[in-house]
């Protein structure tokens, strides 16, 4: 149940923002858990910090027009929600998908504010996309596509206010073309205009498995924090795109041993341990669906349908997409001996899963805290960017550890003090609430 000084706020963000469920369920998993922190600060109520954080700073949509291959016009529909900018310039990915819409960006964008804020680094929260559909496109048609979208949004963004990054559906290639588009138009080479760049162009080293890194860094805090670690331990890892392959890479570093992975196509369960060097042969390069990988691996099986938190696993991470985790997976995976999940998507989990895990004293780490490596990389290539320098791939994972290491103990702290131990949606919540808070009462009403 909502605190009754509070459920007035979310009432009112239904009722502006119609029909945008995803939206409505990220704001309330937030505010559902700072009833402590507006008694501990009433002048944040007083402020209406709620309420503006609710109401993003600005929603830009625009039409993108673009011909394929064979001559036939095409329109979509662009997006960059800009939600909060008190900590920094707006940062936030952009998601080419057929699913993209308001809503969806702007759940993602405000999500975004408060995963940014927990990493420490001076970045507001924001996120964009469109409903193009990249997959089966060739390169010249993306690259049409990115261009015509990057001449509407250019005049919206640049390293002082407002730092785009990629995506599902905008990896490297996308962002090259984004970019490109971005330098003509302005006469600038602005590098920390975007990030997720090329290497040979102002990308930063382990920015492509800082996610995945990053999900698996935070599993292995939680467990510190419980007095045990990862070794030995078996995991599942959901999805196989960017996040969960540099996941599963990571955790196998750490001395877990991760048996399934999955696609939209179905599950892989390889009991012999997840091969990475030929899962990412397959998606990276090949660029083919998994049942690709049993071709290869005698002792794996692939299934379509079903769900891959059938297999017992010590230790679950959701990689995948929103809500791909319900409260019957949920349940299912704590009768199989799961003893930790980590986020590795934005919201994978829905509401009854959290509480099932709560419930059974599952550790669990929710997205805006165990997969901000990415954005906190992100970060970091903005750094290298304006001092024109570049770090070796050991000291960027580095900072990387001290990053994801930070926000682990800052969340377990918050929800100590605010009478929650162990609960980390409700210290990320609250951790992340107050640093932005901070910033707003002290920009006065703007």
């Amino acid at each position: 149940m909502l605190d009754e000084k509070i459920e007035p706020f979310y009432d009112e963000v239904v009722r502006r923002n119609p029909g945008e469920v995803e939206y409505h369920q990220a704001v309330r998993e937030v505010v559902d858990s700072l009833g402590p922190v507006l008694a501990k600060h009433p002048r944040f109520a007083e402020r209406k910090i709620i309420e503006r954080i609710c109401e993003p700073e600005r929603q830009i949509i625009f039409r993108v027009p673009w011909i394929d291959d064979d001559g036939e016009v095409h329109i979509n529909r662009g997006y960059r929600v800009e939600v909060n900018s008190a900590l920094g310039p707006y940062k936030g990915g952009l998601r080419f998908h057929p699913s993209v819409n308001l809503g969806i960006v702007k759940f993602l964008g405000f999500e975004q504010v408060f995963k940014n804020a927990l990493t420490g680094m001076p970045i507001g929260g924001g996120k964009g996309g469109s409903d193009f559909d990249p997959k089966g496109r060739s390169d010249d048609e993306v690259m049409r596509f990115c261009q015509s979208f990057m001449t509407e949004l250019y005049r919206h963004i640049g390293e002082y206010t407002d730092v785009p990054a990629g995506d599902v559906g905008v990896g490297g290639r996308e962002i090259g073309y984004l970019f490109g588009q971005y330098k003509r138009i302005t006469n600038r080479y602005e590098s920390g205009a975007l990030t997720g760049k090329g290497l040979e162009w102002g990308g930063a080293l382990v920015r492509t498995e800082a996610t995945g890194y990053g999900t698996a860094l935070f599993a292995r805090e939680m467990l510190a924090a419980r007095e045990t670690d990862l070794e030995g331990r078996t995991c599942v890892v959901s999805g196989s795109g960017n996040v969960a392959i540099y996941a599963i890479e990571k955790l196998q570093q750490l001395g877990a041993e991760v048996v399934a992975c999955s696609d939209s196509n179905g599950v892989v369960h390889d009991p012999d341990g997840v091969d990475v060097a030929l899962l990412k042969r397959i998606k990276e390069v090949e660029r083919a669906r998994l049942d690709r990988y049993v071709e290869h691996r005698p002792a794996a099986t692939h299934r379509r349908g079903g769900s891959i938190w059938e297999v017992p696993c010590h230790i679950a991470l959701p990689c995948a997409t929103q809500n791909e985790l319900t409260g019957h997976d949920a349940k299912t995976l704590v009768d199989n001996g799961c003893i930790a999940v980590a986020e590795g998507a934005n919201m994978p989990t829905t509401p009854e899963g959290i509480r099932v895990f709560h419930d059974a004293g599952v550790a669990f780490g929710p997205g805006k805290a165990a997969n901000a490596g990415g954005v906190a990389t992100s970060a970091l290539e903005m750094q290298q960017n304006a001092s024109r320098d570049r770090w070796t791939f050991e000291h960027t994972e580095g900072r990387l550890d001290e990053i994801m290491t930070g926000i682990h103990g800052l969340c377990f702290e918050t929800a100590e003090e605010f009478g929650s131990p162990g609960n980390y949606v409700v210290g990320a919540n609250i951790a992340a609430f107050e640093r932005v808070a901070h910033a707003m009462v002290a920009f006065g009403l703007i």
